[in-house]
């Protein structure tokens, strides 16, 4: 939180040091990374909107986070999801609807977006499909001026309660898939390419920590067949935000009799070029994750993983946790229909 002139307004220490861990970057940057989810993998339409309908039966998911464990003012998030292909002879259209709450320290977002995919056939069956989506939506962003710690009472640059204001927002994404391959792109955060500190001013003070920028995701992976009963799953995702630090998750995931996966992942930074505005010496290291999904009914999915910070974070808390539950509404209609890996 900036102020137009130069009084200081002092946060609890921990609670900015957060802050600044959250944003990927030195203070002085305003780069930061997006909601970030474990499971994504088995559920990507928070990463990319032409994912809606993927697996072209209606599917409810909801997800919790609670990130960073007994430290204070941690992030915490819940999402629901629901999506499915329209009932058409191709099934040419997805549709999807993502409400997001996500809460860290003195500030929490609230969005809702909707999302729309044309899905390609790319072979008779369908099940190769070039997909182009868009979502839009919005968010709203709150900063409670009574959970902050500060010196001086009375500080114009604190508010008294909470204050609020909503920020409209688009994305853009191309999905590519066969039945063990994929691969996307997705822009993510559009409308903030133009959208002025005046959205996140309050009595003239510009509270620059909740202003969102634009975001690139690119991800690919494949499925590859071990056994009859066991098969591998490796993909990638690289998370740029253009500002703070380069982000690559490397995952490998087992599915086992068509039942049960188990796998994990590993966080870290990459330099990919360079940006001139960060330290150099930026710590790259972030975090490994260890996640089981369970199909406890062949349209029943619940999945759970935990996160171990791998970075100097890692004394002060306790880890990270994550819970999923998935549910399937198989469409009536007679159709052939191929295992959805991804």
């Amino acid at each position: 939180m900036t102020k137009a002139n130069n009084m200081r307004t002092p946060f609890n220490i921990k609670l900015a040091f957060l802050l600044c861990l959250a944003a990927g970057s030195p203070a002085i940057s305003r780069g930061q990374q997006n909601v970030q989810y474990s499971q994504y993998a088995f559920n990507m339409l928070s990463v990319n909107p032409a994912y809606a309908g993927y697996k072209e039966d209606l599917y409810l998911n909801a997800v919790y986070r609670q990130q960073w464990v007994n430290f204070p003012g941690a992030p915490k998030t819940g999402a629901v999801s629901l999506d499915g292909a329209l009932n058409t002879r191709e099934q040419r259209v997805g549709l999807g609807l993502q409400v997001t709450y996500d809460k860290l320290g003195p500030q929490d977002a609230s969005s809702v977006y909707g999302m729309y995919s044309y899905r390609i056939p790319l072979d008779d069956e369908g099940t190769r499909r070039l997909c182009l989506g868009v979502g839009a939506g919005a968010t709203q962003y709150s900063i409670d001026g009574t959970a902050l710690v500060y010196n001086d009472s009375g500080d114009p640059a604190i508010p008294a309660a909470k204050v609020s204001t909503i920020v409209p927002d688009a994305r853009f994404g191309v999905y590519y898939y066969t039945p063990n391959f994929y691969a996307g792109i997705s822009v993510m955060d559009l409308f903030s390419l133009y959208t002025d500190n005046t959205r996140y001013y309050w009595r003239n003070y510009n509270y620059k920590v909740i202003r969102k920028t634009q975001h690139l995701y690119l991800t690919a992976g494949t499925v590859l067949n071990l056994s009859d009963n066991l098969k591998l799953k490796p993909s990638f995702l690289v998370k740029e935000d253009f500002k703070g630090p380069t982000n690559l998750d490397l995952n490998a995931f087992l599915l086992i009799a068509e039942k049960v996966w188990i796998g994990g992942s590993y966080r870290t930074g990459v330099k990919i070029w360079n940006k001139s505005h960060l330290q150099s010496d930026l710590e790259q290291l972030d975090a490994a994750s260890a996640l089981v999904e369970f199909f406890a009914t062949p349209n029943l999915r619940i999945g759970y993983a935990y996160d171990i910070t791998t970075s100097k974070m890692s004394s002060a808390q306790s880890g990270s946790h994550e819970i999923s539950v998935g549910i399937t509404f198989p469409n009536k209609r007679q159709r052939v229909f191929s295992p959805r890996y991804f």
